[in-house]
């Protein structure tokens, strides 16, 4: 009776995968299949703003029309070590020599 009750259990679980997978062959001749294609391209948008920001990187372009200044001339604080300021139309600007990151902004009265 053990025997056959182990046979019997055996064959079940064998059976069962094979039961599956036919079941699964049968399933997408049933179904239509959907194709979705995106044309289209993201295109990167950059937003400017006209005031200076602290944190903000000057780009190659602004270094090259900002002018340095004389920060006792226009009564600015020393600049630390590894900074300079410079003028760009109406703002002076505390800048990182190597970085270009703001560091102080200062609108001329």
């Amino acid at each position: 009776m053990k025997k056959l009750f182990s046979v019997l259990l055996a064959a079940s679980v064998l059976a069962t995968p094979l039961a599956m997978a036919s079941e699964a062959s049968a399933a997408p001749e049933n179904k239509q299949a959907v194709v979705v294609e995106k044309n289209g391209a993201k295109k990167k948008v950059v937003v400017r703003k006209g005031d200076w920001v602290k944190g903000r990187r000057l780009s190659a372009s602004d270094r090259s029309r900002a002018a340095s200044v004389d920060y006792r001339r226009y009564h600015l604080s020393a600049p630390p070590r590894g900074y300079h300021w410079v003028r760009i139309h109406n703002s002076f600007l505390l800048v990182g020599i190597t970085s270009g990151l703001i560091s102080k902004v200062q609108v001329a009265h």
